[in-house]
């Protein structure tokens, strides 16, 4: 039986933490600048990839990822088992009722967000091949299918992530957005299925056979195979260990599925996602165990892949602008107006019809992952591969923020958001609640260079109207300051709790200052209100009295408000 030497083992988990804690690291920077975490997390691979590594050091890069034997052998399967693993969390988020319960609205934007883009895809790719980098003697028919698929399909994972982040996932219109982007998603794997089994990319069965068998396994897995996991989880729920039991059924699930779609001709990727929307069906699933079984996968395995895409291929050397606008424009301008045109037949009005056309438009994710798949088998060059990372990428970027704009969203604000270092003071050396509001005003006034004496007049005057003491031991002093040009939070943490009044009558155990422009008159109600709802449980202010750092109370802080 061949194994891998001492030198290959030592390689391959140098590499694998080296990959991880770099992606880790680089994902939640992006995430700190309201930016995809995938874009970090690839980032970190092109930086220990050709790109920058293997360009910098080239024998150390080929000693931690090296291109054949035992140790390149076993990173491949890590990283095809992390792929399958994170389609089937993703799959897991596809709720199939809500197609219908959205009616002619989710299936006109569906349509037209799905046909328009793949047909524009597909006619470039067939008549005009140069502009979106044909290479000559590739399955001609297959590569059109693929461009006008990679083209045409969402990202539901990033789609989701932008409308709860704009606190409008469970809106009418988020609902639509949603409902279109699953139907997307499984007609889009659907076709890339009948791709590969086109390629050949399988153990030899007859593509007559692939298509017939895949199609009668996408049926199973979205009609009876789900009815009867809702009755099976019951079952394993009360009879098994949580969440030991619910996990392994769900995972060896998966990867049979995997194992099956493999077998077939057609990636196993498809199978674990089919098998994650059959699982994601059953009510019975609990939201506990979904968030589990997503945070084993997206912060563990999730980051690996992403990362080893920048493995596979020089960036620098092969990014070309031309084709990567093209890719960019055909992808954008497809989807948008496919999908706003969706809207418009469906009855929204113009503006939803737009924003609808732009949170369609995130390929994110999903445009990564077909890509990387024909890169593997050879359907696209490594031009092609680049551009399509690329426009994934910004298609994404864009999405958010253009949603914002169009709809005049505000992203909803958390008290985090303004709170540094220096205006968390613990602990906070004062007895009475004024000497508390001077010692957090001064703290404000030199981080910010503003005035002490007129936040401590400001904040008191405020305070001889109203005390400000919430209860459960919480106090939130605040003023509107005219020459303040963003929020301002400064936190304290007194060592003997101060009396603010509250109508508990509990002393002040955490106290807030919260300082904020007069013109912007939603500031202070948004951050007061996350403030209640971060501290609402006694469980979170117990262990917040007792933290003893800025970065321990950052870190339960967001934890509790599920960062």
């Amino acid at each position: 039986m061949e194994v891998l030497s001492h030198h290959e083992i030592t390689a391959l988990f140098l590499a694998l933490g080296l990959l991880l804690a770099t992606a880790r690291l680089l994902g939640e920077t992006a995430r700190r600048f309201n930016l995809p975490s995938v874009l970090g997390e690839i980032l970190a691979g092109i930086l220990w990839g050709p790109t920058i590594f293997g360009v910098l050091a080239p024998a150390a890069h080929l000693f931690l990822f090296p291109r054949t034997g035992g140790g390149a052998v076993a990173f491949d399967a890590l990283t095809t088992l992390a792929i399958v693993l994170f389609l089937l969390v993703a799959g897991m988020e596809v709720n199939l009722s809500t197609v219908w319960r959205q009616g002619k609205v989710a299936l006109w934007v569906a349509l037209a967000g799905m046909l328009l883009p793949f047909a524009l895809g597909f006619a470039v790719a067939w008549w005009l091949p140069g502009l979106v980098g044909y290479q000559p003697g590739v399955h001609r028919l297959a590569f059109a299918l693929f461009m006008a698929t990679a083209l045409s399909i969402s990202a539901l994972p990033i789609i989701a992530k932008i409308l709860m982040d704009l606190n409008i996932y469970r809106s009418d219109l988020g609902v639509t957005v949603v409902a279109a982007a699953v139907f997307n998603d499984l007609l889009g794997w659907l076709v890339f299925a009948v791709i590969l089994g086109m390629l050949g990319a399988s153990s030899g069965m007859p593509l007559a056979h692939t298509l017939w068998l895949t199609l009668v396994f996408t049926a199973a897995m979205l009609t009876v195979v789900p009815w009867v996991i809702h009755r099976l989880l019951p079952w394993v729920q009360a009879h098994a260990s949580w969440p030991g039991g619910v996990l392994g059924f769900a995972l060896s699930f998966g990867l049979l599925a995997a194992a099956f779609t493999e077998w077939i001709g057609i990636h196993a990727i498809f199978g674990s996602f089919l098998a994650g929307v059959a699982l994601g069906h059953s009510s019975h699933l609990r939201e506990r165990t979904r968030t589990t079984i997503d945070q084993f996968v997206s912060f563990i395995f999730a980051p690996l892949f992403f990362a080893s895409i920048g493995l596979k291929v020089n960036f620098a050397a092969n990014f070309d602008l031309l084709l990567t606008m093209t890719v960019l424009s055909l992808a954008l301008s497809g989807k948008v107006i496919g999908s706003a045109l969706g809207g418009r037949l469906g009855g929204l009005s113009k503006r939803d019809s737009l924003a609808v056309g732009f949170g369609m438009s995130a390929q994110g994710t999903m445009g990564i992952i077909l890509g990387v798949l024909a890169l593997q088998y050879g359907l696209i060059s490594e031009q092609v591969f680049v551009s399509l990372v690329v426009m994934a990428l910004i298609t994404s970027l864009v999405s958010g923020p253009m949603l914002q704009g169009i709809l005049r969203l505000k992203k909803p604000r958390h008290f985090t958001d303004f709170l540094i270092s220096r205006t968390f003071l613990c602990p906070l050396s004062c007895h009475t609640h004024a000497e508390a509001i001077a010692s957090l005003a001064q703290a404000a006034a030199e981080a910010y260079d503003l005035d002490s004496e007129a936040i401590c007049e400001a904040v008191m005057a405020r305070e001889r109207l109203m005390p400000t003491g919430i209860g459960n031991g919480l106090a939130v002093p605040h003023a509107r300051l005219p020459d303040l040009k963003v929020p301002v939070v400064a936190v304290g943490l007194p060592a003997v709790g101060i009396d603010f009044d509250a109508p508990d009558d509990t002393a002040a155990n955490i106290i807030f200052l919260i300082l904020t422009p007069t013109v912007d008159n939603g500031a202070q109600l948004e951050i007061l209100s996350d403030i209640a709802t971060t501290f609402k449980s006694r469980e979170v202010r117990e262990k917040a009295g007792g933290v003893t750092g800025f970065t321990e109370f950052l870190a339960l802080v967001r934890s509790s408000q599920g960062h």
